[in-house]
């Protein structure tokens, strides 16, 4: 494996489109390409000042038709016809002042611009836009291709599994451009297996870093199953991938900027040939449904329709392949670079994986759509991996989601499959404008939920029934198979965990898969007083099993009720998907008489819709003069076996559970106890089936933070992104426990964003520690907070449990 450098890639590329600022283009008024007239053809505008003084350039003119070309040839002197396409009326001359003049007079001639040189522009992103919804409905790219037009592709990387099914190389040379060819033959251009390879040939010398096509094809295509190493597939896995390499080697800093020599840079001329090798592959049957350049500069207010290479993006468009193209990364708010520019394109902007314009980002009313374009990692040649950002990176995740759409939609124009990305995206808004961010899986899946993986079904069953575990031992529990669950794939269960000590010893257990480690906090904290109950979503081993943890200094005895549970792969029924809420007050100080059952409505009440419910998320907190059992369910169901809680005597309680809703959308909240209880309920969530929220994904417990200090009254913020198995991002909720000591009586709750009332977690007591599990949806900035209502301070410790993927 060769060492891969890594460096800053948005860098690079800026210090490339700043050397050749002279030459860049700022578009005034929308100029559709037109036939030429009386007045002449468009000519780039600056071309005849800076031939004025001598000096020779490379220019792409376009012509009426194929049968103008030779007399635009002709105004040059032999020698100095650099290309000539098979299709497109478009000839690549090398021009100086009087040879400029000679075309403008040329009948025939549409347009003359710059053959400009311009750079490249720069496993979790998928998630972001729906990506592992599509591919667990099976949809996956298969059956398209996908052309990449960049520095060529490491053919043999892994993570592309042999899946480059054609090659090309366009790569101009011109010693007046210190310009040589990156084509493994040496030539400046060469088609067939091995010619865009970029771990052969000049390519594969690392100061040239041609890591940026690999990347770009990794991002549309990559497939991870199998990969150790890897972490997450790319939007298309099965898609195929046509490489084709677009860049030259320049060795001169007037094109590559001060102390960047040498560099890699694209003719339009390159691209332009490209464009036309994808059109000939579509026409000869290979099922093409995206070309992706991730390469541009120039400023550009309006379109730039007198730009060469519309003609083969129309031509790409008419036969059924949209050309994607990074809208660049000057943070121009109101501009894009070319060919973006071209108004048949798919201009990309990138975001972050918070959904906040990258600051980076081209972006403004010639902008189409926004995808994720901020620390992508992806391959790059030498089987390696790197992060990089850009909108680079942004551009192929919608090419791949082209490829996802037409196995979605068939029969779908190219057009439509467009207009179905950008009209099922999620809106950003920035200063003056709001482009949708792609949400490939709205897209491809339209409105109506389907199974997947990671949904949620209510089950109430029990699965370990007083059993007593030893100090400081452990045992595994069978949760496959048990208490009606399904035999296989049981990811993750909602688990009612009760503990009391044997021996008048107090001590914690743990929940955790069992073939993983153990977390370090408590999922229950016991005494030899009463049973200690809190429910967790816990993960499930692969094996299908969960390990209890004593970590006491005596006996323990331990009950388990499994409330719920998900799948790893889809049911033959849609599932629950989780939709947080701000936490809604939906029952407040009720009195319970003893031995008496209060209906609770969860029915159109604190934002949980009438219909489509399979299950609630609430948090109950109570008081009562004895002490008692809650339990909670189903309104029309049996009687449950086991309490939600054992509360205490003159003690404030509260308990986390989710719970399938019954006859007339009810549940019972039944006290069992010699006295009244007064509880309030709030709502924090649902489970629906009939719209698409969160997915559930249970993880190995791990700490989020241990032994902060809250003064009474005060505050603490926390932040679970990149914690353990917790994503940097696209996480919409948070299941966690709270474990608190104060040396009075207090509460720890979590603070709405907005303010309002505060959901209780964990009710602790004086010098005595507590655990509370609650679901709460993150803030804006990805943080939880955390209020202690106490009147002493409080120390907690925070683990997460669960995290909900935002759609």
């Amino acid at each position: 494996m060769k060492k891969r450098r890594t460096r800053g890639v948005i860098a690079a590329a800026a210090v490339l489109v700043s050397s050749m600022a002279t030459t860049a283009i700022t578009s005034g008024p929308a100029e559709a390409a037109r036939p030429a007239s009386s007045a002449g053809p468009w000519v780039e505008p600056g071309l005849a000042d800076r031939l004025a003084g001598g000096g020779r350039i490379r220019v792409n003119v376009v012509t009426e038709d194929r049968g103008d070309l030779p007399a635009a040839q002709s105004a040059v002197a032999p020698g100095q016809v650099l290309q000539t396409l098979s299709r497109l009326p478009v000839v690549t001359l090398r021009v100086d002042r009087t040879a400029l003049d000679r075309l403008t007079r040329q009948p025939g001639v549409v347009s003359v611009s710059e053959d400009r040189p311009v750079p490249p522009v720069l496993a979790d992103s998928v998630p972001l836009i729906g990506g592992d919804r599509t591919r667990a409905a099976g949809l996956t790219g298969g059956g398209s291709a996908v052309a990449v037009l960049d520095t060529g592709v490491a053919v043999g990387h892994p993570f592309l599994g042999g899946r480059v099914v054609a090659e090309a190389c366009f790569s101009p040379i011109d010693p007046d451009y210190s310009a040589t060819s990156l084509c493994p033959n040496g030539m400046d251009r060469q088609e067939g297996p091995g010619s865009a390879d970029a771990e052969h040939g000049p390519c594969a010398d690392d100061g040239l870093d041609c890591d940026h096509g690999t990347h770009v094809a990794g991002i549309v295509a990559g497939n991870a199953e199998g990969l150790g190493d890897a972490d997450g597939s790319g939007v298309a896995p099965a898609a195929d991938i046509v490489a084709i390499q677009v860049f030259s080697e320049f060795e001169s800093e007037d094109f590559c900027g001060p102390g960047a020599a040498p560099c890699v840079l694209s003719f339009t001329s390159a691209q332009l040939a490209g464009l036309e090798k994808v059109q000939a592959l579509k026409e000869s049957g290979a099922p093409v449904v995206a070309a992706n350049l991730s390469l541009g500069g120039g400023r550009h207010t309006a379109p730039c329709d007198t730009d060469p290479r519309k003609l083969a993006i129309d031509g790409l468009r008419a036969a059924g392949v949209a050309t994607v193209i990074a809208a660049g990364n000057n943070g121009y708010p109101d501009a894009v670079s070319a060919p973006a520019c071209v108004s048949s394109a798919v201009a990309v902007g990138s975001t972050t994986k918070q959904d906040e314009v990258s600051n980076f980002s081209n972006r403004g009313p010639l902008l189409d759509v926004f995808a994720p374009g901020s620390g992508i990692v992806s391959s790059v040649p030498g089987d390696g991996w790197l992060p990089m950002s850009g909108t680079s990176m942004a551009a192929p995740h919608v090419a791949g989601a082209l490829a996802v759409l037409r196995q979605a939609l068939p029969d779908a124009t190219i057009d439509e499959l467009e207009t179905a990305l950008e009209n099922t995206g999620k809106s950003i808004a920035y200063s003056g404008a709001a482009t949708p961010r792609i949400q490939l899986d709205d897209a491809a899946l339209g409105a109506t939920p389907r199974p997947g993986p990671d949904q949620y079904f209510p089950a109430r069953g029990r699965i370990l029934d007083n059993a007593q575990i030893s100090a400081d031992s452990t045992m595994t529990v069978q949760v496959s198979g048990a208490a009606g669950l399904p035999a296989q794939g049981v990811a993750a269960i909602a688990l009612n965990v009760n503990a009391k000590g044997d021996w008048f010893n107090s001590g914690s257990v743990t929940v955790h898969p069992a073939s993983e480690a153990g977390p370090g906090g408590g999922a229950v904290v016991y005494d030899a007083g009463r049973h200690a109950s809190t429910m967790v979503i816990a993960k499930v081993g692969s094996d299908g099993r969960i390990r209890i943890a004593n970590r006491g200094g005596g006996p323990v005895r331990v009950t388990l009720d499994v409330h719920g549970y998900t799948l790893d792969r889809a049911a033959d029924s849609v599932g629950g998907t989780y939709v947080p809420l701000t936490p809604a007050r939906i029952a407040d100080r009720v009195v319970v008489p003893p031995w008496g059952n209060f209906e609770l409505a969860t029915s159109d009440v604190g934002g949980i819709p009438s219909s489509g419910v399979r299950a609630v998320a609430l948090t109950v907190a109570m008081k009562s003069a004895a002490t008692g059992t809650i339990r909670v369910y189903a309104t029309g169901d049996p009687w449950p076996a086991d309490a939600n809680i054992d509360y205490p005597a003159e003690t404030p309680a509260q308990f986390f559970t989710v719970v399938k809703p019954g006859s007339g959308g009810k549940v019972n909240i039944h006290n069992l106890g010699a006295q009244p209880v007064e509880l309030s309920v709030d709502a924090t969530g649902y489970y629906t089936s009939s719209e698409r929220g969160a997915t559930v994904k249970a993880v190995p417990p791990a700490s989020v933070a241990t032994g902060v200090t809250i003064p009474a009254g005060g505050t603490q913020l926390f932040r679970p992104a990149g914690v353990g198995a917790i994503p940097s991002f696209g996480v919409a909720a948070l299941g966690f426990t709270v474990v608190a000591r104060g040396s009075a009586d207090g509460a720890v709750g979590v603070v709405p964003q907005g303010g309002g009332k505060t959901m209780r977690v964990v009710a602790y007591g004086g010098g005595k520690e507590r655990v509370g599990f609650t679901t709460a949806a993150l803030r804006p900035d990805g943080t939880i907070m955390l209020k202690n209502e106490g009147t002493s301070q409080v120390t907690i410790s925070v683990d997460a449990y669960a995290y909900f993927a935002a759609r």
